[in-house]
C-alpha cells in the first residue's frame, strides 16, 4: 500500500477541466515536487487534497485512508498540513500567535475546561507553547516572535507561513511555490530548510514549483502536468529533458 496515492483525480469547473485523471503515488520520507506551465493545475490539486475542492472523479489516499470522504476541517487532524501560493497568515497578530493557531489540531480538552481555565489546559498550553518555540528556533524566527505579520518583510512571512505548517506536526507538508517572490539567498535557504524537515522531522514534502533551481536542489522526483493532464514523471532531470515537457515550456 503506498503511503500517499492518487489516483485518476479530476475536476471540472463547467466545461473546463481543470485537472483530468492526474495519478501518482508518493512514498514516505521524500520530496515530490508537481511542475507545470501557469494554469496547469497544480494548485488545484493541492486544493482537492486539502478538501478545498470536492474532486468531480478519481481518489486521493493517505495511509490506506480515502480523504475524498473527509471533511475540510479534519484534514490536518489527520497529518497534512500546507502553505500558500498567496501568503495566508492573520497580519494582526504576532509570530508567536499565528504560530499557536497550527497547534488547533492537538487540543484535546473541553469547551468546559478552557472556559474554566482548568489544570489540563494549562499544561496543554504549556506544551503548545514548547512546540512553537521548538519551530521559532528552528527557523531562527527568534528576533520576529513577538512582532506583528503586517511589520514583517515578506520573506519573513514565507517563513512564519511554513513555520505555522509545521507546528501542526504533519506527516505531509504541501508546499505551494514556496520560492515565490524570495531573492535567490532567500530561495537557497527555503530548499535547506526543507531538506532540513525531511531529515530532522521526518517529514514527507508535497511541493508545486516553478524555481527549477529550488526543483533540483530538493526534489527525488518530479511530476510534470499541463492543461490538467500528466506529462511526465521521474527525476528533475529525467523530467526537464522530456520532448513533452519541453514543449509545454517552450511551445517547441
Amino acid at each position: 500500500m503506498a503511503f500517499f496515492a492518487v489516483n485518476n483525480l479530476a475536476i471540472h469547473f463547467g466545461g473546463i477541466k481543470a485537472v483530468d485523471g492526474v495519478s501518482f503515488e508518493v512514498n514516505e520520507g521524500e520530496v515530490f515536487t508537481i511542475i507545470g506551465p501557469n494554469g496547469a493545475g497544480k494548485s488545484t490539486i493541492f486544493n482537492m487534497i486539502s478538501r478545498i475542492y470536492d474532486p468531480s472523479d478519481g481518489s486521493i489516499e493517505f495511509e490506506g485512508q480515502e480523504l475524498t470522504d473527509v471533511p475540510a476541517h479534519k484534514v490536518a487532524g489527520l497529518g497534512i498540513a500546507r502553505t500558500f501560493q498567496n501568503i495566508e497568515l492573520f497580519e494582526r497578530a504576532t509570530v508567536l500567535q499565528n504560530l499557536l493557531v497550527g497547534r488547533h489540531a492537538h487540543r484535546k480538552t473541553s469547551l468546559l475546561a478552557e472556559l474554566l481555565f482548568m489544570p489540563s489546559v494549562r499544561e496543554q498550553e504549556l506544551r503548545h507553547r514548547e512546540a512553537a518555540e521548538k519551530v521559532i528556533d528552528f527557523l531562527d524566527l527568534q528576533p520576529y516572535r513577538n512582532q506583528m505579520i503586517t511589520n514583517l518583510p515578506y520573506g519573513v512571512r514565507k517563513n512564519v507561513e511554513l513555520a505555522r505548517a509545521l507546528c501542526i506536526e504533519p506527516k505531509i507538508l504541501l508546499l505551494d511555490e514556496p520560492a515565490s517572490g524570495l531573492t535567490v539567498e532567500e530561495t537557497r535557504d527555503m530548499g535547506f530548510w526543507i531538506d532540513d524537515i525531511r531529515r530532522d522531522f521526518g517529514i514527507t514534502v508535497i511541493m508545486v514549483e516553478h524555481n527549477m533551481g529550488l526543483v533540483n536542489q530538493v526534489s527525488d522526483r518530479v511530476l510534470a502536468i499541463n492543461n490538467g493532464r500528466f506529462l511526465a514523471e521521474g527525476t528533475a532531470a529525467q523530467v526537464q529533458a522530456h520532448p513533452e515537457v519541453q514543449k509545454a515550456y517552450l511551445g517547441a
